[in-house]
């Protein structure tokens, strides 16, 4: 007798009930019609929600929410207006002690699950004392090609300026922008130079890119600031140079904003859409900004990497500074523009930094200078192929090795030579906890798991960082 698959309870295109039961991974909710996973943006735990599946999978499907029926008693009401439509934040709708639950949850099931370790705990998250407005940098794009939202499209009002818009991409549509209205993601003055930035191109009628037609002016509006020391930086990403509109528009802001310590003007003139562009030219002040952290203090440029939120990354480097002991030689691989590197210099004779990207090695060398750190050093190349046996000869075998990797996690290279060295301890920073997990798993024959601190560096979004420490099983 022949055995068939039995049909999916669920269809492309229909319209279901579901009852949210977990607050999944990515920040969507998860119900379920039988064993069958339905993931849904915009739910929270408790929530029955009427939904329309609009993607399927074999094992999954995604719907979205049409109807809220019954709201979850957890729920609250959204700081923003555009919160569920931008893609900015991911959970203002749960209150943040919870939102920290589920991302601890998230970082143990993932050592669990992925890598095996199934009596694991985590700490408790270190969370943000502030879960709004703790960016030190928010880079808005202009476009013509304005998203309208849902209240705006069933107003029935006419919309005015359609073809122009200052904002944020709508996920999933990076041709389309959404005209915010307001953000509470970094400190107020930054909402209001956009708003600011906005009417003076409105009234000047200065052209937004199109990214089709590679026509247009305005690409990129970028503000960092400085918690520490109050700097303020605005950077205007344009099409090409035109000194007729910038110099005026420079002063205007300067009028209008006299917190703003400097103005930088970035060309792109690819059709690229990076906003670090070919070249900067600086209309006003030093061209950079400066920020502590702790005892030290770093030069940020225009498209110099630091960690988005200041006050969090303080707390993040303490959980590493506080996992080590002092060592003859300490390694930071994938070491960025070494303020990690910098920042634990103090607990080693000798610190070597590896980094791919050749600026941010040239950056982690004026990093150090700057704060007096002599006995570091950088070295610049891909790790798989850096990271060897002549690196160990030039500069010793690690006592303890700090690593910090993108999201696709350690080469398998990488974890190869860990391994044949066995530093007595290694701690790994990261800020996807599916692939630590499955790396410190390929470790644990010679390591053992110590500690998992997950660290909320991004409030009211579903990132989580992580910090796993792993002592030698002989130490």
């Amino acid at each position: 007798m022949s055995q068939h698959t039995p049909p999916s309870p669920v269809k492309k295109g229909k319209e279901l009930i579901l009852d949210i039961t977990t607050a999944a991974f990515e920040g969507k909710g998860l119900g379920k019609v039988g064993e069958y996973a339905v993931f849904v943006k915009n739910t929270a735990p408790g929530d029955r929600v009427r939904v329309r599946i609009n993607r399927k999978r074999k094992n999954y499907a995604e719907g979205v929410l049409l109807e809220l029926l019954e709201p979850s008693p957890i729920r609250i009401s959204p700081k923003c207006r555009h919160a569920g439509t931008c893609g900015g934040c991911t959970w203002q709708h749960i209150p943040y002690e919870k939102e920290l639950v589920y991302k601890s949850g998230h970082v143990k099931d993932h050592f669990q699950r992925i890598g095996g370790f199934r009596d694991i705990s985590t700490e408790p998250v270190i969370g943000a004392p502030e879960p709004f407005y703790y960016r030190n940098k928010m880079e808005y794009t202009f476009g013509d090609r304005r998203w309208l939202t849902d209240e705006e499209v069933q107003s029935g009002r006419d919309i005015a300026d359609r073809d122009f818009a200052l904002g944020l991409h709508v996920p999933g549509r990076y041709d389309r922008i959404l005209n915010l209205e307001e953000c509470h993601l970094q400190d107020p003055v930054s909402f209001r130079i956009l708003d600011a930035v906005r009417e003076y191109a409105l009234a000047n009628n200065i052209p937004p890119y199109n990214t089709h037609r590679h026509e247009g002016f305005l690409r990129n509006l970028i503000i960092r600031n400085a918690e520490h020391t109050g700097d303020l930086m605005v950077n205007l990403v344009t099409s090409g140079e035109n000194d007729e509109i910038m110099q005026p528009f420079s002063s205007w802001l300067l009028e209008r904003f006299p917190e703003i310590t400097t103005v930088i003007h970035t060309i792109n003139d690819t059709r690229s859409p990076s906003s670090e562009g070919r070249y900067q030219k600086v209309l006003y002040g030093p061209g950079y900004i400066r920020e502590y952290l702790g005892p030290y203090h770093f030069r940020i440029d225009p498209n110099t990497f630091f960690q988005t939120n200041t006050h969090q990354a303080r707390a993040l480097y303490d959980v590493v500074l506080g996992a080590l002991d002092k060592v003859p030689v300490l390694y930071d691989l994938y070491c960025g523009v070494g303020t990690l590197s910098v920042y634990l210099s103090g607990m080693a004779t000798r610190v070597v930094g590896v980094e791919v990207h050749a600026g941010a090695v040239e950056k982690a060398r004026e990093n150090a200078a700057e704060n007096g750190v002599s006995h570091a050093v950088f070295e610049q190349g891909d790790m798989k192929d850096i990271f060897n046996d002549d690196m160990i000869r030039r500069h010793g075998s690690p006592d303890i090795i700090v690593t910090d990797p993108p999201r696709a996690g350690m080469h398998e290279s990488v974890i190869r030579q860990i391994i044949s060295i066995l530093p007595k301890k290694i701690i790994y920073v990261s800020c996807n906890s599916s692939t630590q997990a499955r790396d410190v798993a390929l470790l644990s024959e010679y390591y053992r798991l110590e500690r998992i601190q997950p660290v909320d560096m991004f409030p009211r979004t579903y990132h989580i960082e992580s910090v796993a420490v792993l002592s030698r099983n002989d130490t």
